[in-house]
């Protein structure tokens, strides 16, 4: 059974995520599971996310899944725009909530950057390093 599409294709918070994705060297996208997954050979950002237990809600439609670095993870925890994500969650990932505030697109970049160099191949980083 297919998911149901979970995001709109016009948002301008996707069309920002996909500018800082997409550079980045090899990253590509897909839908999975209805989100936009950006990915080099693992994925490594998500639009959109929910929360254990609130399936129906789009609370978080208009956020960005990653994988933080483990000292980061505290401290982005302890403010409201970053959440525990619904299956993510459990590997160590974290969303961040376009909704509360904002968005620092330099931060954003900064947590993707992040994100893809737990999941990017050597290759890939020498890459983006050069």
């Amino acid at each position: 059974m297919a998911h149901p599409k979970r995001y709109d294709e016009d948002d301008p918070y996707l069309a920002r995520l996909r500018e800082i994705c997409l550079a980045l060297p090899g990253a590509a996208e897909k839908v999975s599971h209805g989100h936009p997954n950006f990915y080099t050979k693992k994925v490594f950002a998500v639009f959109g996310g929910i929360v254990k237990g609130e399936h129906s809600s789009d609370a978080y439609a208009q956020s960005v899944l990653f994988i933080p670095d483990e000292v980061e993870r505290p401290a982005l925890l302890s403010e409201e725009r970053f959440f525990t994500p619904a299956y993510y969650g459990p590997s160590g990932w974290l969303g961040l909530n376009f909704r509360a505030a904002e968005p620092d697109w330099q931060e954003v970049a900064e947590l993707i950057e992040t994100s893809y160099r737990h999941t990017a191949g050597k290759r890939l980083i020498a890459q983006l390093d050069g």
